[in-house]
């Protein structure tokens, strides 16, 4: 027999560290690859990185990601949650080095080798802090599958992926523009760049004509310094307040060259500005694109540190006496000395204030550099082995669906006009590029052939032109999400499966064949391209199937207020704390309650506390079913009390909604309609009502009250995972089992009761009737009232014959008499009902009491009506107060008068009771 003694209060420290190490321990979520005919779900987690901790996205994520696997384990899948994380190049690295630093050790000094395997040292120190971290909240992940991006098959998978593209013409390496961190040293690709609106200047110059001194063209720009590098000025062709000058050269200032006006229709808007747009090949991408189009040379005046370089001060041929006082100035310093001297010129003609958005780098927040360098990159958009057009297909043929719907434009609009994707980052962790170099034979002497880079997905011992074996690889290291590209296939196995015949092989198809595609990705909107969208291109291009079915996007969680968590505002709310105070079960159930599609969590503590309240409430239910539970149940049949038709009804309603809900992927409404149920109905009112049959010895409720609890824990364990599984072991003897196993609740129609539900609508109505009357009159729920029910006709005799019990029991009131053609009492409020009218024996004493309560109600809203009538008498108010502000006082208005209208009604009635004046001196609610 289950243990009859429950603790008061559920303590949720002292049972989840217990349930974590036996999930665990049983293997309860260690995906078979044994199970034929047994339908899969998989999913693979979001790999957080490697340098992170818990915080609320990661809850958010991985709670609704639990939540899945669960319902689908519990309803017979075959469920692989694959866990991992991800090796974060630059985010590692500069962990690291920092670390470094305060030892006062330069990783250049240092060297690549020793550095690395500090890292690895580090990683295997402190890097497993997240895993252990989404123990703590519950996953019921793969543990045993555990991936990470540079382990061996992983970094198997990204050479294989990058010889493959490397010989179909789809990666090259070029030197271009791109995005580059002067802090992390690195380059960037357009996604990883952050763009911030700022309040800077516009500066306007003076560009003067060569052949005609006098006259110059007004160039606007927001960067002067970076004007040294100006190879053109463009004109609109068809500006025909230019297009004459299309051919002439203007003189460059501060320099000592000349540039030629070009007409470009591309680059600028005749409307806008000047009309005239300096040309900076190496400091602006629409520029380096102008200077294709017109064959221009490119100066890139800044180094790797951000700083101005002398030798391209050179080739720009500043003026000497500016040239060394600008080299190694940073860009914002340069910024500054290029103004004062185009105005000790009398260059400058003017500067204005202007809002313009600058690029940051996404991990440093650095201000990012525009330069060009030589660089790997994918290319996407191929016209004959295109990446992108399938992966836009994959979505608009509804092989991928994007939930919500809403984001499918975005995806669209940013895969149609995605730029070739930069790969390559000048840092030392990661996945060094597969690429070598041949360095020369033993003459020393490479061929022409030796130029082009050796890609190989192993390393090559010679070159194959000359036979060198003087070989050197690629410093690069590739962009962290080229790996997470694969992660849906390469964590399944993938290429061992490509390989010839070996247990390896043998069990990475089976892996594949048994969940790729994974049924769902949960992750944030944010990285819907950073992530998503390359896993679609790279799924489609190697596994020639997509790597999901449903993608659901889940929005950001903010504070109370919407704004953003940092700890700059000092408003973050630390989960793990948060997991201490309230319980991990309250946290995971606040934000999927919370969780709607394309909206923001307003996230506050007093949520998390509501729902705490809510774990307590399903203790306490259990509790008294438990301690007042009969030792051995009652024998026979009987017929199923009404009672019970109606709970088991509305239970299988809840089992249909909860289920759909989960279809749908609307967690908050699975949520709450099961919070609803739960709390609302069976907790405030099924128990009630066993509660007092329980008090006429009848014992029968409380079996049946453990058999709904039970199906209750099952429908609540995907979210709940910890006190149902606690419940669920103490409520009958399980002999070990665990409800994680358990099979998910299916509804049965045959148990759906119209009748059931409708007669105990009814009661609900008339016992919230009775308790609103007391709410309003101030009456404590302890006092027990006395009532007359004056029927109106047979079929509520026979209503009240069944119910009393529980209206009496559940309103606090004592009945004096119930039938039909009574004389209602005099004193008494009355409570019209579609059966009867219910009136409620009042004292002088309260009703005095009640008419001095209404009568400074009345007072009150006479006094803000008079207020707003001023207001609305103020014809300034009226004509010039914003539209919305003037319709909420109306609104205001109409909604006090109707509610004193329904005071003053009240308060007549019970003055006519006692025969008192009326004591409302206007008839302001008529």
């Amino acid at each position: 027999m289950p243990e009859k003694t429950v603790e008061k209060v559920y303590s949720p420290a002292d049972v989840e560290e217990k349930w974590i190490a036996f999930w665990e321990r049983a293997r309860l979520f260690h995906a078979s690859l044994d199970r034929a005919g047994t339908k899969s779900f998989s999913m693979v987690i979001p790999p957080p990185n490697v340098t992170g901790s818990l915080h609320l996205g990661h809850a958010l994520n991985n709670t609704l990601q639990d939540i899945l696997a669960r319902w689908m384990r519990m309803r017979g899948f075959n469920v692989l949650w694959v866990p991992g994380i991800d090796h974060a190049g630059i985010a590692t690295q500069n962990v690291v080095e920092r670390q470094l630093a305060k030892q006062g050790i330069d990783r250049q000094a240092l060297g690549r080798e020793a550095f690395i395997k500090r890292v690895w040292e580090w990683k295997e120190t402190s890097g497993g802090t997240i895993l252990k971290q989404l123990h703590r909240l519950g996953t019921s992940c793969d543990w045993e599958r555990e991936r990470f991006t540079l382990d061996q098959g992983l970094s198997r998978a990204v050479r294989e992926v990058f010889a493959k593209l490397y010989q179909e013409g789809l990666i090259y390496r070029a030197k271009r523009l791109i995005n580059w961190c002067p802090r992390c040293q690195t380059a960037l690709s357009d996604i990883e760049v952050e763009h911030e609106e700022i309040a800077g200047k516009m500066y306007h110059v003076k560009y003067p004509l060569v052949d005609e001194p006098e006259m110059f063209l007004t160039v606007a720009t927001t960067r002067p310094e970076t004007m040294f590098g100006d190879t053109a000025v463009a004109v609109h062709p068809e500006d025909l307040r230019f297009s004459r000058l299309i051919g002439k050269r203007v003189s460059l200032p501060l320099t000592d060259r000349n540039i030629p006006i070009v007409g470009d229709a591309l680059l600028v808007d005749r409307e806008f500005g000047t009309g005239a747009v300096k040309i900076t090949p190496g400091h602006d991408f629409n520029d380096e694109k102008a200077g294709r189009r017109h064959q221009l040379p490119t100066i890139s005046l800044l180094g790797q540190d951000g700083t101005m370089q002398a030798a391209s001060l050179n080739e720009a041929k500043v003026k000497s006496e500016y040239r060394g006082l600008l080299s190694s100035k940073s860009a914002s310093l340069a910024r500054k000395s290029a103004v004062q001297w185009l105005s000790d010129e009398g260059a400058l003609i003017n500067i204005l204030d202007h809002r313009h958005a600058i690029g940051k780098c996404y991990r440093c927040k650095t201000v990012i550099e525009p330069m060009q360098s030589p660089q790997w990159f994918v290319k996407v958009n191929d016209p004959q082995n295109s990446l992108a057009q399938p992966a836009i297909d994959a979505v608009r043929n509804r092989k991928i669906r994007l939930i919500p719907e809403s984001w499918e434009a975005n995806y669209f609009g940013w895969m149609e006009q995605i730029e070739d994707w930069c790969i390559s980052r000048q840092i030392w962790w990661g996945h060094q590029i597969p690429a070598w170099y041949c360095i020369g034979n033993s003459s020393g002497q490479c061929l022409l052939a030796c130029k082009e880079p050796i890609v190989s997905a192993t390393p090559p011992d010679r070159c194959p032109h000359c036979g060198s074996k003087n070989l050197r690889q690629d410093p690069d290291v590739l962009d962290t999400w080229f790996s997470s590209a694969l992660w849906p296939f390469s964590t399944l196995g993938w290429p061992a499966a490509l390989q010839p015949s070996s247990a390896e092989r043998d069990e990475a198809e089976m892996m594949l064949k048994t969940f790729y595609p994974t049924s769902t990705l949960v992750t944030s909107f944010d990285i819907l391209f950073f992530w998503v969208a390359r896993m679609i291109m790279m799924g489609l291009h190697f596994m020639k199937e997509v790597p999901f079915r449903d993608v659901y996007l889940h929005a950001l969680v903010r504070d109370a207020e919407g704004e953003k968590m940092s700890k700059s505002k000092g408003n973050t709310i630390d989960p793990l704390e948060i997991m201490h105070q309230y319980g991990t079960d309250a946290i995971r159930f606040t934000l999927a309650a919370m969780a709607s599609p394309g909206r923001d969590i307003k996230l506050s503590p007093e949520r998390i506390e509501g729902y705490r309240n809510f774990a307590n409430k399903l203790w306490n239910s259990f509790r008294f079913i438990e301690m007042n539970l009969p030792e051995k149940p009652a024998s026979g049949q009987r017929e199923t009390p009404i009672r019970d038709r109606w709970i088991k009804s509305r239970l299988h309603r809840t089992i249909q909604a909860t289920d759909a809900a989960l279809k749908d992927y609307r967690f908050d409404e699975a949520a709450n309609v099961l919070y609803q149920f739960i709390w609302h109905e069976f907790c405030d009112w099924y128990l009630e009502l066993v509660k007092i049959d329980l008090q006429e010895g009848d014992e029968e409720g409380l079996q049946t009250a453990l058999s709904l609890f039970e199906v209750l824990l099952k429908l609540l364990h995907p979210f709940m995972p910890f006190i149902t599984e606690e419940l669920w072991s103490r409520a009958r003897n399980h002999r070990g089992d665990s409800i994680a196993m358990a099979a998910y609740p299916k509804s049965d129609s045959r148990l759906l009761d119209k009748e059931a539900e409708e007669t105990f609508s009814a009661v609900i109505h008339l016992i919230s009737t009775i308790r609103k009357l007391r709410g309003e009159m101030g009456i404590a729920p302890s006092e027990i009232l006395t009532a007359q029910i004056c029927l109106y006709d047979k079929r509520a005799q026979t209503f009240f014959d069944h119910y009393l019990p529980y209206i009496k029991g559940m309103s606090r009131i004592s009945v004096v008499s119930v039938g039909m053609g009574l004389i209602p009492p005099k004193m008494a409020a009355t409570i019209p009902t579609d059966l009867g009218d219910i009136h409620i024996h009042l004292s002088e004493a309260r009703l005095e009491k009640e008419i001095a309560r209404l009568k400074k109600a009345i007072q009150q809203m006479d006094e803000t009506l008079s207020e707003i009538e001023e207001k609305h008498a103020n014809h300034n108010f009226m004509t010039n107060a914003p539209k919305e502000v003037v319709e909420k006082s109306v609104q205001k208005q109409a909604q006090l008068k109707e509610e004193r209208a329904k005071t003053d009604a009240h308060l007549q009635r019970f003055c006519n009771m006692i025969d008192a004046p009326d004591a409302t001196s206007s008839k302001r609610g008529e």
